[in-house]
């Protein structure tokens, strides 16, 4: 995991994009904050730009950073959460703009796993998180089942984790408003 993990930091940092293990699905992935790599994985997945994507960061102390004001139940949904959880917040702000949907919110996941954990923690930045399919096409449960198309696409494919045949499921998604009031998406 060590050689995946200075590959992928030195690919991003150049404004690469990786293709990566995640707390959930395999993920195609590159620096939030740098606007050209998200707008390859745009192209990648042949996305609409409306469509936005989520971003990971390896600690809760980071949210703030990340959007304008942090309501409350935020870090108690993720203390009590017992799976990958992504919060979909308003106000964000300090990312690439493409990741900032028409209405101000971007989603945000403290990702737990490993691999991504560490390289959120060593880049020191947020790095997007989106599904490593063709948009509109099912999400691979694996590695095995992502297609040479998107392989082919990025700068570098993370080895670790490559063999593991568990079945991965993507995060709970609640979008939370003013006031306290939230929206269960999944």
């Amino acid at each position: 995991m060590v050689d995946d993990l200075k590959q992928a930091i030195e690919v991003v940092r150049g404004g690469g994009v990786i293709l990566y293990p995640t707390d959930t699905v395999w993920g195609i992935g590159c620096d939030a904050t740098n606007a050209g790599a998200v707008r390859r994985i745009y192209d990648i997945k042949q996305r609409a730009d409306s469509k936005s994507m989520l971003v990971l960061i390896d600690s809760t102390a980071k949210l703030d950073y990340y959007v304008d004001e942090l309501p409350g139940i935020a870090l108690d949904l993720i203390d009590v959460s017992d799976k990958p959880l992504t919060i979909i917040y308003s106000g964000a702000r300090n990312v690439a703009p493409s990741l900032i949907a028409a209405d101000g919110t971007l989603g945000i996941r403290v990702t737990q796993e490993a691999f991504s954990h560490a390289l959120c923690q060593r880049l020191r930045k947020p790095i997007v998180s989106t599904s490593a399919n063709i948009s509109g096409r099912p999400a691979p449960a694996n590695f095995a089942e992502i297609s040479d198309d998107i392989k082919k696409s990025v700068d570098f494919i993370v080895n670790y984790r490559q063999t593991d045949k568990q079945k991965a499921h993507p995060s709970g998604i609640i979008q939370l408003g003013a006031g306290g009031l939230f929206k269960i998406i999944r």
